[in-house]
Formats: structure tokens, C-alpha cells, sequence
């Protein structure tokens, strides 16, 4: 007899091992794809950086004109960094008031009102506080003149309701109670004697930059303005 053809075994089924197929590898996390949270370069003193750089760049470009790109720019810093810190152009200027115009204030009034009752050494204690002021904060005169002096200033209000009871209304009250106890000149008007005092201060420190250079004056420093302004208020144009 012939042998018959063989059907081909079939192969064996395997035996389920009970385990889930293999899941694609997750990639990790790239260097540039980082978590939600702070943004890269973050440090305490990176705040205070970009305070410093927003008020230089307002009294510089103005506040309308200022851009955030711009100020992160100046400090140095990544611009995600304004946005972490103050959220919006708006926060950050209420930022800049409260923490550095307002302070630099608070010094003026400070030095005026630890000078004494004294009218003279009143006024003395004021010209040296702004003009130490001035040398500290040399962005406040530009500041000033630029969004307080300017119609359309962005500061012009916050002279009104929160700067002016803190110097220039309790120095007007000062002089008015002196000149009624017959203690100072009484030709002159105690709220205009502010306004006068101002222009003795912080205006000359304004224009500091045209002045300078009309009369080659940069020998002239904060020193020598606050002794001038002194020596004008004590002894006027005449010899001593």
C-alpha cells in the first residue's frame, strides 16, 4: 500500500501569560518643555529688579509709551517674569507708586518733619530732604514733570489724593499758623511759599540736563543745589 499524505500538525496555541501588551515608552520631558509655574530665572531679588527698571522707564519714555517687553528688557529678565510678578501693566504701575514714588515721598516728609517747629529750620529740613531725595531716586524729577506737570499725566491724581496731605497741604498749614503768630513774613502766601519751595528743589533737578549743559555746569551737584537753595531762602539776594 502507498503511504498516505500527512496533514501538517498544527502548531500548538500559546498560553495566555496573563499580561497586558507593552504601552509605547513615554518620551520625557524635554529641557523646553517645562511644568506650569515659574518662569525660568526666577529669584527674590527679581522683583525689586523690575520695579527699579519700570520707574526708570517710565521717567523715561513716560507711562503711557512704556511697554512691559521694553522694562523686562532693562532688568535684564524674561518678560514672562512682569507678568508672574504683576499680572498687567496696570498692577505693575500701582506697584511702582506704592512702592517706590511713595517712599521716596515719605523720606521728604520725614526729613521736613523731624526739622522742628522751627519755620526756618522747616524749610531747611524740606530742601534737604528733596534734594537727598532727588539724589537717590534721580528718576523722580523726570517722573514728575512728565506724568504729575503734563495735562494727561498719569500720576496727576495720585498728587492729589494721596500725596498732597503727606508734604505740600501740612507744609501749607505750617506756614499759615506761623505767619498768624507772626513768625513769618506775612506778604507771603503760605500755599504759593510750597510752590516756591518746589521750584527751589525739584525743578532745577528736572532741567538739570539743559542747565548743565547751557552754563558747562556739571561741577554743580546735589550738594551744591540744596546750599544754594538754602542761602536763597535765608538770605534772598543780598550779602550775608
Amino acid at each position: 500500500m502507498h503511504d498516505m499524505p500527512r496533514t501538517p500538525a498544527k502548531p500548538a496555541p500559546r498560553k495566555a501569560s496573563g499580561r497586558s501588551p507593552a504601552k509605547p515608552a513615554v518620551r520625557a520631558r524635554s529641557a523646553d518643555q517645562r511644568a506650569p509655574g515659574r518662569p525660568t530665572g526666577e529669584s527674590p531679588d527679581q522683583r525689586a529688579r523690575l520695579l527699579d527698571a519700570a520707574v526708570g522707564c517710565f521717567a523715561r519714555r513716560g507711562i503711557a509709551a512704556a511697554t512691559l517687553r521694553e522694562i523686562a528688557t532693562d532688568a535684564g529678565v524674561n518678560p514672562a517674569l512682569v507678568h508672574y510678578y504683576f499680572g498687567d501693566k496696570l498692577q505693575l504701575q500701582q506697584a511702582v507708586i506704592a512702592e517706590r514714588l511713595m517712599p521716596a515721598f515719605a523720606e521728604v516728609r520725614n526729613a521736613t518733619m523731624q526739622s522742628g517747629d522751627d519755620i526756618a529750620g522747616l524749610v531747611a529740613g524740606f530742601v534737604r530732604g528733596m534734594c537727598d531725595a532727588v539724589e537717590r531716586h534721580p528718576w523722580l524729577p523726570p517722573l514728575w514733570v512728565r506724568e504729575v506737570l503734563c495735562e494727561g499725566g498719569a500720576l496727576r491724581e495720585v498728587l492729589f489724593t494721596t500725596m498732597a496731605p503727606q508734604v505740600p497741604q501740612l507744609l501749607a498749614a505750617r506756614f499759615a499758623a506761623a505767619q498768624d503768630a507772626g513768625e513769618l513774613n506775612p506778604d507771603l502766601d503760605p500755599r504759593l511759599l510750597v510752590a516756591s519751595l518746589v521750584g527751589l528743589t525739584l525743578f532745577p533737578a528736572a532741567g538739570a540736563p539743559i542747565w548743565r549743559r547751557l552754563f558747562a555746569a556739571d561741577d554743580i551737584d546735589a550738594t551744591t543745589m540744596r546750599d544754594h537753595a538754602i542761602a536763597l531762602l535765608d538770605r534772598g539776594l543780598g550779602t550775608p
